[in-house]
């Protein structure tokens, strides 16, 4: 579908820029992880607060229940050879079914291309894709290779996947550090970031303050893709693996306020909300073109220019609100991306 011109810049994708000082990324977390900043904005008011994460429960209103995101960030990346020579290295995305699995790999192959990892670990490339994906049977010892017994095998042999804007090699530290204290379904290749601010006994505290969720989205490596389309409606939305329980689908029936701790959340229950589906495929794009009907408050990270991310949380505030908030954040010297500060939308 194509877009006449218009002079609406919510539909541009130009219109999400902005510029970030480049020593404003953050490449690694600040410790203890609830010390990073919190800039709190309420809609209502429209007043900005510039806080701490420990000051959180400060924030969220009384009553409110959590949404959390329980995906378990996999070593993804893992490093091997064709057979017939050469490097490559291949990311994990998520499984299509049973046997095939969608993954990104670094270096020329082609349908047929055998390639080889450590401690027995094979894959065949069975396709190519459009986007520059590719679709693989991996196998160990010759014998296939389900999903379960892959991630077992990642574990021993992979890496942490690090977000590509960050430009160092895994440390040691980033198997804690870009994982979240709840994580226990195992299949993201990204980390939902909101959620890596909270320390033990913060969640703790905030456990015992308000009534949380637990749902599963499987983060996969399009968060990541830049909107590429002139207007933002023509962007290909990526589609990832999620779950929702009974229980929390049954609390979302009603009318109680909520709180999503990170996009992912806001994406997998506004899906639900429009769906009516527990698990599936969510391929939800949401904008100031497709705003939230059921997330009452956001609680996320500083995004990528440009990206589906900013885009969402323009949903809740507008694009100009957004690119305001993000100019205050910068002047405030807070740390973008996954690593960086957080900023709560009330």
């Amino acid at each position: 579908m194509r877009y006449q011109p218009c002079k609406d810049e919510s539909l541009l994708t130009a219109s999400y820029d902005y510029h970030l000082p480049e020593e404003l990324i953050a490449t690694t977390p600040v410790y203890p992880r609830d010390q990073s900043k919190l800039l709190v904005y309420d809609r209502k008011t429209q007043t900005i607060v510039h806080a701490k994460f420990e000051n959180l429960l400060e924030y969220i209103p009384s009553g409110c229940q959590i949404f959390l995101n329980d995906t378990r960030v996999i070593k993804a990346r893992v490093f091997g050879a064709k057979a017939s020579g050469g490097r490559i290295e291949l990311l994990f995305n998520k499984p299509i079914d049973a046997l095939h699995s969608l993954v990104f790999i670094k270096g020329r192959v082609k349908v047929g291309t055998e390639l080889i990892f450590d401690e027995g670990l094979e894959a065949t490339v069975t396709a190519l894709n459009g986007d520059g994906s590719r679709v693989v049977i991996f196998r160990h010892h010759k014998e296939p290779l389900r999903f379960e017994s892959l991630v077992l095998l990642l574990d021993r042999i992979g890496h942490i996947p690090l977000p590509p804007y960050i430009h160092r090699e895994e440390r040691a530290e980033d198997a804690q550090d870009y994982q979240t204290l709840f994580a226990s379904k195992a299949g993201a290749v990204a980390a939902p970031t909101a959620s890596l601010h909270f320390t033990p006994e913060l969640f703790e505290a905030l456990q015992k303050r308000h009534i949380t969720h637990k749902i599963t989205l499987h983060v996969g490596a399009g968060t990541f893709k830049p909107v590429e389309a002139e207007h933002i409606l023509e962007h290909p939305m990526h589609s990832e693996y999620f779950h929702i329980p009974d229980d929390a689908a049954t609390l979302l029936d009603t009318a109680q306020e909520i709180l999503a701790i990170g996009t992912t959340v806001t994406r997998t229950v506004e899906y639900y909300t429009r769906s009516g589906k527990k698990e599936g495929e969510c391929d939800l794009f949401l904008n100031p073109h497709n705003p939230p009907l059921r997330v009452n408050h956001l609680l996320t990270n500083f995004h990528l220019p440009k990206s589906t991310l900013i885009m969402l949380v323009s949903a809740f505030v507008g694009r100009e609100k957004t690119l305001a908030l993000y100019e205050e954040a910068i002047a405030h010297h807070y740390r973008f991306f996954s690593y960086g500060d957080a900023m709560l939308i009330l």
